[in-house]
């Protein structure tokens, strides 16, 4: 009998009977790949989410069901204990994604001798590598140790009888692009694949008790490749961001079941592998004894966390019809309606103006209390004023020019004073709050916060 085929969206997961130029899913073009329909052949059989037994599957009260609290394995690194939500949950499936050569199977190497050195068996798949390219990483990052075992494949079936043998307490795959599920007939890589092998990784984890963490690349637009279901699959997903001709990773939670989400941990480069920062902070400031034209520090919340950045901005007038408009680490739809609050209430002639916005340091910045200090920058360079060098700017601008509150204004203004500056600009919403050893400017307007961030030269 004729195998049944059907056709699959290499972005999206999109599933169809016949072939599309256009993904009716995703909207791209040539995307749809002919695979063979494994569910209408004869059906494999796959392992149940927890055990089989029958008990369980019983209809329960959700008062009368016992749970214990999650248990956490510590890496010992406290910037990716930080966005795992405080370790790695045990039984948990964590997803790690980025460019490559960014440093995912850097970082997870050093995850896995710390744990060993800590006491725990770790089990490193490596479907890209051979064991001695492997052991050759290791060596030049210092991560040798007898309880991480290694195993070059990409058979999921061996790879999961392998671990049903050594009961590792971390399992490891390097990556999950290269594994492929026999019953499956497609390609390595392929929707199918990888759909099917996260499936069985995630019965694996959560039947046997094993923390596993699967590495997968990124697409062009910066998401996981394969389905989107992938992400909804596992437990928490993590992306290690930065541009590799600098120093400086950012490891971001997307999402975590076991904790909060949007936790940055920062990283920096080097021969020794990718070495946690103590302080974020202070990479991200730039020694600053004088003011600056066009710059303004900011308290950006990322996660729990707050950081002090700087955004620089350059207005200068435009020899084009149009005047160019860039934000690098600021989403440019936010720019540009601060830069139309700006005409409109403040009173600067931008239209003819090229306007470019930047966050230091490669960070993107989703924060809208960060939107004060773009306008006080954008104004600074506009009017060639220098903003205090002792200042930091808070607040989330509206559409009729007022100054909103913001969240967490404590911490932010914690890390302020830590770092020695001297004043704040805040939202007058805030005005009941006191805080010793820093001057707080109360505003209610994106006026007003110009005036007392400019000093009155507005």
């Amino acid at each position: 009998m004729k195998a049944k085929t059907k056709f699959i969206c290499q972005e999206c997961g999109f599933e169809s009977l016949k072939w599309y130029g256009k993904c009716p899913g995703c909207s791209q073009w040539s995307t749809l790949v002919e695979e063979i329909d494994a569910s209408r052949e004869k059906p494999h059989k796959r392992g149940r989410l927890f055990n089989n037994d029958v008990e369980s599957r019983k209809a329960t009260s959700i008062t009368d069901v016992k749970y214990t609290q999650e248990q956490r394995m510590s890496t010992t690194i406290q910037e990716f204990d930080r966005v795992l939500g405080g370790g790695i949950v045990i039984g948990s499936l964590v997803l790690l994604g980025g460019d490559p050569g960014i440093g995912k199977s850097t970082i997870i190497l050093q995850t896995a001798y710390h744990l060993a050195k800590s006491g725990k068996k770790v089990l490193y798949i490596s479907g890209e590598e051979s064991l001695s390219q492997l052991k050759m990483r290791a060596e030049r990052l210092n991560a040798l140790h007898e309880n991480i075992l290694v195993i070059a494949d990409t058979n999921l079936d061996d790879i999961t009888m392998q671990a049903y043998k050594h009961k590792p307490d971390l399992l490891i795959i390097d990556s999950i692009q290269t594994m492929y599920v026999p019953e499956v007939t497609s390609a390595p890589g392929s929707v199918s694949q990888v759909r099917e092998a996260t499936a069985k990784l995630m019965h694996l984890a959560k039947e046997h008790q094993m923390a596993t963490i699967i590495i997968g690349h990124v697409t062009k637009q910066g998401s996981i490749a394969g389905p989107k279901v992938l992400e909804h699959m596992v437990d928490t997903v993590l992306y290690i961001e930065g541009d590799k001709n600098h120093f400086y990773r950012l490891v971001r939670t997307v999402k975590n079941r076991f904790g909060s989400t949007h936790e940055l941990g920062v990283f920096e480069m080097n021969e020794q592998g990718l070495q946690e920062v103590k302080n974020p902070s202070e990479i991200f400031l730039p020694d600053r004894d004088k003011d600056v034209v066009g710059a303004t520090i900011v308290a950006s919340m990322e996660g729990s966390r707050p950081f002090l950045i700087e955004i620089q901005a350059l207005v200068s007038p435009t020899s084009y019809v149009s005047p160019k408009r860039t934000a690098t680490g600021i989403d440019y739809n936010r720019v540009a309606l601060i830069m139309a609050v700006l005409e409109k209430k403040a009173g600067l002639v931008l239209q003819n103006q090229d306007a470019f916005i930047n966050a230091v340091g490669g960070v993107r910045l989703d924060d809208p209390a960060v939107d004060l200090g773009v306008a006080v920058a954008i104004a600074s360079s506009f009017r060639n004023t220098g903003v205090p060098h002792d200042l930091v700017a808070i607040g989330e601008i509206g559409l009729t020019g007022e100054i909103r509150s913001v969240t967490k204004l404590e911490a932010r203004i914690t890390e302020a004073q830590k770092l020695g500056f001297k004043r704040m600009v805040v939202p007058y919403t805030s005005r009941k709050l006191n805080a010793s050893g820093i001057g707080l400017i109360y505003v209610k307007t994106v006026m007003e916060a110009l005036e007392a961030s400019l000093e009155g030269r507005i």
